[in-house]
């Protein structure tokens, strides 16, 4: 049996949504993201009366018949296979689930919810009527979770049927780095992050690897398969999402491939840059690209701004798109040494500009939260601009306060020319005078004894990966 980990802050949500007043809650996330775990297993542990029905891509007929059979082996335990009879509609099967339902505390979920609306597009106008007529007044708790984000979100819509009847949303995301550990308790705090570049924090892809092997060899093992999940996953996820996959996957490909403005992208793909913008928003809406903007760039600006960059949020699409796909040739004929020590010569320059500097930014945000910056920051993020790059900064505007940090992923400590660098740097990016400039530095291998001595004198936030990954990890506790 899988270990369930993490997830206390979701747990807690769907705690809060029990009570004796009628609740409709919608739960989304990407495929294998442990959805339906989640649920479960709250739902077990809510001790409260559970009816859980899964939807597939069936007749409109099977998919009610589905759902009144999940409902009548609730009504009627002691009956091994209780046989529902047959609606002709939704609006009939509501009304009896309303009159066997009446007055009882009950949770129902009904999972994969986008498949039973393709099965019958009208299913979503028949359940407003139900909950306005029919279950509102009810001690119950309606979950619609489903894997197709799009058409979960499409719910929310203010012409969608059941706009304003939403009392909840969830959103599950990947697990955090943080719960690595437990996943890979033999790794050291390398290996882990290493491993967390290459997929992420989904749940799926974390059980499929053995914590008793090295990376690379899980790597071998999974990754360059010819078969199973790893290899046709890509795909499956964007086909899953999006009906026009050419054009989204040539979106993807180039944004792997270090094309982060809409000009690259453009260059890159052959699709004309005015014909990009509802793209890049699908993209964004689904969690599989994310919009950043230079974190100095005043609010009033940021919604008009053109600086923007797009990336690839999920770890293992990007390595994906870097790696696996552009070398399946490798692949079919079995080269995988040559293919690993292919990847071993971009792998640490891969780690330091994607998940490395997100972790020391998340773990920047963690520190502003529980008020341990000198400061309390507005937005934490990264600068680039054609003179300078930074890699976290945390801004302040009302107080003219801003921190800028350094990372470095490589095997050797850093040394004093990257403290004075960065100070150096600052000049460039920090607006006026009048500002409050902080440091912080973050380093794989530690830190020189110069370079020690140098950062306290300006006093600099010194952060090996031994204390980020213990930072991170306490907040697990």
């Amino acid at each position: 049996m899988t270990k369930f980990i993490g997830r206390q802050r979701e747990l807690q949500e769907l705690n809060d949504l029990l009570g004796s007043r009628a609740n409709l809650a919608v739960v989304y996330g990407r495929r294998r993201v442990g959805k339906t775990t989640l649920l479960l297993h709250w739902a077990k542990q809510s001790n409260r009366q559970t009816i859980y029905w899964v939807a597939r891509r069936d007749t409109a007929d099977a998919t009610r018949h589905s759902f009144a059979s999940a409902l009548w082996k609730w009504a009627y335990p002691q009956n091994e296979n209780p046989e529902p009879p047959r609606f002709s509609s939704w609006q009939h099967l509501f009304e009896q689930m309303a009159r066997m339902i009446a007055g009882t505390q009950l949770t129902v979920i009904m999972d994969e919810f986008p498949y039973a609306v393709e099965s019958d597009p009208s299913l979503p106008s028949h359940l407003q009527a139900a909950w306005d007529h029919l279950f509102k007044e009810q001690p119950l708790l309606l979950m619609l979770s489903g894997s197709h984000i799009g058409m979960m979100v499409d719910l929310l819509n203010y012409q969608a049927p059941l706009y304003g009847r939403v009392t909840a949303q969830m959103q599950v995301e990947p697990l955090p780095f943080a719960t690595l550990q437990e996943f890979f308790p033999n790794y050291n705090a390398a290996e882990r992050v290493a491993t967390y570049a290459v997929v992420g924090g989904v749940p799926a892809y974390l059980e499929r690897f053995d914590p008793g092997v090295d990376l690379s060899t899980n790597v071998r093992r999974h990754l360059f398969r010819r078969t199973g999940m790893f290899h046709s996953e890509p795909m499956i996820l964007i086909s899953d999402l999006v009906r026009e996959t050419r054009s989204y996957e040539g979106i993807l490909r180039a944004i792997a491939a270090g094309c982060h403005t809409p000009s690259e992208i453009s260059t890159q793909t052959e699709i004309a840059a005015s014909n990009l913008p509802p793209y890049l928003r699908r993209l964004c809406d689904l969690s599989l690209v994310e919009r950043r903007i230079p974190a100095t760039i005043p609010s009033p600006q940021r919604k008009s701004t053109t600086r923007s960059r797009y990336h690839l949020r999920d770890p293992y699409l990007r390595f994906y798109f870097r790696f696996i796909e552009p070398n399946f040739e490798m692949l079919e004929q079995e080269l995988y040494d040559l293919l690993w020590e292919r990847i071993g010569e971009q792998f640490r320059a891969f780690i330091g500009v994607t998940v490395f500097e997100e972790l020391c930014r998340e773990w920047t945000l963690l520190q502003a939260r529980q008020r341990q910056l000198p400061f309390m920051p507005e937005i934490v993020g990264s600068h680039w601009a054609k003179d300078a790059q930074i890699d976290v900064i945390a801004i302040n505007w009302r107080e003219k306060a801003i921190l800028l940090g350094e990372c470095k992923w490589g095997t050797d400590r850093v040394g004093k020319e990257v403290i004075t660098g960065l100070i150096e740097k600052s000049k460039l990016v920090v607006p006026t005078s009048e500002w409050t400039v902080h440091y912080a530095f973050f380093a794989r291998a530690g830190f020189t004894d110069a370079a020690t001595v140098e950062a306290q004198n300006v006093h600099a936030l010194l952060i090996p990966l031994s204390r980020l990954d213990n930072d991170l990890r306490n907040v697990m506790l």
